[in-house]
């Protein structure tokens, strides 16, 4: 059978990196002063940011149009929240607002921004909080975005929680984000000497991101490592380690199943995106 998914491995160390003192971050993807006509973007997928932020810090005010995706927010629609882990914070930007991002509590924080070109421009801004917990994420992959249109999007502003019951008891987790794009996300959390774990792409690429969980790193890639390849075909795969990317590209019109391990020795973090 002839492979359906090629892969481009895209390492933490080439990605555009800023120490601000007050926040150190990777851009996956052109932003700020990072500028690179190799990874400006990939289908709807613009920006993967992996910041850090000191407390009592964070982003003032400042506007946003077509676009996104961020720990306390506050935004020019009166929407003020406080965001834990498992927080997926979803801002449809469209004709544009003005908003802020900053730490709460004496705790740095760790979270990805992450931004996604519309489909259609000039929509009304609007703005989505959904919650996912990590023992959900054990479980297998989780689909945290989805496109607007797509089945079973839920476009109430908090979702629709539900109970799920599981080894480490019960759970509340969420329906996905919805978005203006044509762009899914999964996220899972996969623990050492598990099996692997397999998701279906449907769309003609696809990004892998794997977590820096383990700290701040600069350098060398360390820390957690999977390994990625394609369902079907044994012996290919690509080995990451944390902050580490892959493009993927499906060559089949039908799709391709990924699959991903964790061959390691310690809990791993990882973004899958569907793109078209």
């Amino acid at each position: 059978m002839l492979p359906k998914l090629q892969f481009v491995p895209r390492k933490s160390t080439e990605r555009g990196q800023a120490d601000h003192g007050w926040l150190k971050t990777f851009h996956t993807f052109s932003f700020a002063m990072y500028q690179s006509s190799e990874h400006n973007q990939y289908g709807s997928l613009r920006v993967i940011n992996e910041d850090r932020v000191s407390p009592r810090t964070g982003f003032g005010t400042h506007p946003t149009a077509n676009s996104k995706s961020s720990p306390t927010s506050k935004d020019s629609l009166s929407n003020t929240e406080i965001l834990k882990r498992g927080h997926v914070q979803m801002t449809s930007t469209g004709t544009g607002i003005s908003h802020s991002e900053k730490t709460h509590g004496k705790h740095p924080v760790h979270f990805l921004q992450i931004w996604a070109t519309p489909k259609q421009r000039g929509l009304q801004p609007k703005y989505y909080t959904r919650y996912f917990g990590d023992e959900e994420k054990r479980r297998g992959f989780v689909k945290v975005v989805a496109p607007a249109w797509s089945e079973g999007a839920d476009l109430r502003r908090d979702g629709n929680e539900v109970e799920s019951k599981g080894d480490a008891g019960s759970e509340m987790f969420d329906t996905p984000a919805p978005v203006q794009s044509d762009l899914t996300m999964y996220a899972t959390i996969i623990p050492p000497g598990s099996q692997e774990r397999e998701v279906k792409l449907l769309g003609s690429k696809g990004y892998v991101h794997l977590i820096q969980t383990s700290g701040y790193n600069a350098g060398e890639a360390a820390g957690g490592e999977i390994g990625i390849g394609e369902v079907g075909q044994p012996g290919e795969h690509l080995a990451m380690r944390e902050g580490d990317g892959a493009y993927l590209k499906v060559t089949s019109g039908d799709g391709a199943v990924l699959k991903v391990e964790n061959v390691g020795d310690t809990e791993v973090e990882l973004l899958v995106f569907d793109l078209d």
